[in-house]
């Protein structure tokens, strides 16, 4: 039987050879693709996620750890495609316009990513306009928003109205240094979350799948 916690920890550790190894035989040893996602991706990334909310590692860990992670997604994907494996929601993800921030949104994705969930980053600078076009292309459930100027914080509430507004069935989610859950409330988001790893169980708790 393929050995999923090696595989857990050779992500944990940020080893991407082994990451893409270990996944290619356990999908030779005929393991399931959505059990070596589960059992192995996502448990270790969950890990790392723990240890970053609790300081035990930093943003290069973390950034290490997801690419090991993605160089087993490589060989994971056409067998979880094949399998008709879905991803559990997909959120569109961006920095708000006026705001070229991008390691806490781009920390957020690998996290989101991690957790089994398909994301669409749309970069940087993001207009109001582009996220309501995203989430409508892209059938998202969930609509995620950094910004880490105040003064590009108002541009939320902007999208927040312009998916209200286009009447986008979609769920909001906001976060970034100067980010408050009061702010969240005032301009009707639907969540906060304070940094990238509590964003994976916030957003997961929007789409009922925590």
């Amino acid at each position: 039987m393929a050995d999923l916690e090696a595989l857990a920890e050779a992500l944990i550790k940020g080893d991407r050879d082994g990451v893409a190894e270990l996944t290619r035989k356990a999908l030779d040893a005929g393991v399931g693709p959505q059990q070596v996602l589960n059992d192995g991706l996502i448990a270790g990334m969950s890990v790392v996620g723990k240890r970053f909310k609790a300081n035990e590692v930093y943003v290069p860990e973390v950034l290490i750890a997801a690419r090991a992670m993605h160089g087993g997604m490589d060989v994971l994907k056409p067998a979880l495609e094949e399998a008709g494996v879905e991803p559990l929601a997909t959120v569109v993800l961006g920095t708000v316009k006026g705001d070229l921030h991008d390691i806490g949104k781009n920390l957020v994705g690998m996290m989101l990513s991690g957790g089994g969930l398909n994301v669409v980053d749309i970069g940087t600078d993001v207009p109001a306009e582009k996220f309501v076009e995203s989430c409508q292309k892209e059938g998202a459930a969930v609509c995620a928003m950094s910004a880490l100027l105040t003064t590009t914080m108002p541009q939320m509430t902007e999208v927040v109205k312009a998916l209200k507004d286009a009447g986008v069935e979609v769920k909001t989610i906001i976060g970034g240094a100067p980010v408050t859950q009061e702010f969240a409330e005032e301009i009707g988001a639907d969540a906060y979350a304070a940094d990238a790893a509590s964003a994976t169980d916030v957003t997961k708790e929007l789409i009922g799948a925590a």
